[in-house]
């Protein structure tokens, strides 16, 4: 059975979608955009928006009592590939051990973002 995962430490959806659905084995988390939860905002830059959706992932993945690498696999969609190397600087501070990843360049975001990133978290190790 499926069950929804929810934290205040994470944007609240601003559509109809969950932030992250748990099957049991995985959990199936909502691309997150880089918005401040406390204050809705967005920061400025490639740099200060990765470090920021990173944030929200984490916070889902604790949410879930579970910690960065339990993420099995990440999907990062940038705005502008020329920001691909700022992005994976921030992105490796925030894992020990690196999941399976694509990135692509995508035309448009929502809220104007210039990063998304989507994961699936495994239970088990």
């Amino acid at each position: 059975m499926k069950k929804i995962i929810a934290t205040n430490k994470a944007p609240e959806a601003i559509g109809p979608y969950s932030q992250a659905i748990d099957t049991g084995s995985l959990i199936f988390a909502s691309g997150q955009i880089p918005i401040i939860p406390e204050t809705g905002e967005i920061p400025e830059g490639i740099s200060a928006q990765t470090k920021q959706c990173l944030e929200n992932v984490k916070a889902i993945a604790q949410e879930a009592g579970l910690t960065m690498d339990h993420i099995v696999k990440v999907t990062v969609f940038m705005k502008d590939l020329e920001d691909f190397a700022t992005m994976n600087e921030i992105y490796s501070t925030y894992f020990t051990q690196y999941p399976a990843r694509s990135t692509f360049q995508v035309a448009r975001l929502p809220k104007d973002a210039l990063v998304e990133v989507e994961v699936i978290i495994g239970r088990n190790e």
